[in-house]
């Protein structure tokens, strides 16, 4: 039988890539990952493999020592890693973020000191925008950028910030006033600042704290935590791009392509759900036979795997329209949306396939069952993706009356 959610017209060298993330995801994460989970313990072996894979360089140019591949591979490595334990792919996705704005909007010099860092996996990255009191509402961010001299005085509190201890290199969305007069439209008035921090928690550097890690329902081992500010100096040439005021667009550019990648962890998870799914139709036994021989499960495992067929297409699309040089916020809106909603469905016919079983944590759909939902907000909720792609469609498709 094929394999679900296969890509077609792959090079050998991304096939080669791909069965190499494959074994290391069968061999070295499904084992251990619901151990780790059940105790919030953030996976270092794991990403210690990941990092002598080349992973954290994956799209990073060859001339600063990445691999230089395509958004497509590295998609579909997410989604091999996520279909493992999607906590080990937040944990490259946020790197992978900041490491793709500044290859994107980055000076030169700013390239030349990171890039070759981040692709050798010795510099980890994040990014914020979210703060306590707005979730999309990114154009409500108060945390503020004040000029003295050659530097700048950043002071605010973020959230949700996906790596905040392991991370030695955060992009942060700020207001940035200077040079922006009153009235200037909030997304014109905002910068992102590289700032550099030991790993850790607690005050990182003078001005910056890290509390700790926040508890979560699902999508432990990775650490999420809050970014406090309280007079943190950056120097002015640590502004990324060098100029203020374009934050919003950079943060937006590297949002659009994080969300292939939420888009891809939904695969993966999907995937495994179906996988956990038809095997255990095949052993659990009721009225003489396995369950999979009855028509009711039968039917719940094809909608399973059209879903996840559905899903890794709309994704492979999106990433494909990226890679081209196109504009793809239609397509990631829709693949986010689809993949998410997608994988909370699959996991929970899983989880209902495990009856009474899919409810103890000695089963690893438990652990799924959990972890689906963060996919529902993660990179933009459903309702935001919703918006862009409504609004696309309009552009699309106006009416000339």
């Amino acid at each position: 039988m094929a394999r679900l959610a296969q890509t077609a017209g792959l090079t050998d060298i991304q096939q080669e890539i791909l069965s190499t993330v494959r074994d290391f995801v069968d061999k070295e994460i499904i084992p251990v990952a619901t151990e780790l989970e059940h105790r919030d313990e953030y996976p270092q072996q794991i990403v210690d493999g990941l990092k002598e894979l080349g992973l954290f360089g994956l799209m990073i140019p060859e001339e600063y020592g990445g691999l230089g591949e395509s958004l497509l591979t590295y998609a579909l490595c997410v989604e091999e890693i996520a279909r493992g334990w999607m906590s080990v792919s937040g944990i490259i996705n946020t790197h992978f973020i900041v490491a793709y704005m500044l290859k994107q909007h980055g000076t030169q010099e700013q390239k030349d000191h990171f890039l070759p860092r981040m692709a050798a996996g010795d510099i980890r990255g994040a990014f914020s925008m979210s703060e306590p009191g707005l979730g999309s509402d990114v154009s409500a961010i108060t945390s503020k950028a004040v000029k003295e001299g050659d530097e700048y005085v950043l002071n605010g509190q973020k959230m949700w910030l996906t790596n905040g201890g392991t991370s030695s290199l955060v992009a942060v969305l700020v207001r940035s006033d200077e040079g922006h007069p009153e009235g200037t439209a909030p997304h014109k008035s905002m910068t992102t600042f590289l700032v550099e921090k030991e790993p850790g928690f607690g005050e990182v550097r003078p001005g910056l704290t890290i509390p700790g890690k926040i508890d979560k329902m699902g999508y432990k081992g990775v650490d999420t935590t809050e970014l406090i500010m309280d007079g943190l100096r950056i120097p002015a040439d640590r502004v990324l791009g060098g100029v203020t005021g374009r934050g919003f667009y950079q943060m937006m550019d590297g949002v659009e392509v994080g969300r292939v990648n939420v888009a891809a962890r939904g695969c993966g998870v999907a995937q495994r759900a179906f996988e956990l799914g038809v095997r255990y139709a095949q052993q659990r036994h009721t009225f003489g036979k396995p369950i999979a021989q009855h028509q009711a499960i039968q039917f719940k495992l094809a909608e399973m795997a059209t879903k996840v067929e559905a899903a890794h297409a709309m994704m492979v699309n999106a990433a494909r329209k990226k890679d081209s040089g196109e504009r793809n916020d239609l397509e990631a809106g829709m693949a986010k949306y689809l993949a998410s909603e997608y994988c909370k469905e699959v996991v929970e016919d899983a989880f209902r396939i495990h009856g009474g079983y899919g409810f103890s944590k000695e089963y690893e759909i438990e652990r799924l069952y959990r972890e689906a939902p963060m996919l529902l907000i993660g990179e933009g909720t459903a309702e935001i993706q919703k918006m862009i792609i409504g609004r696309r469609l309009l552009e699309e498709y106006r009416f000339q009356g």
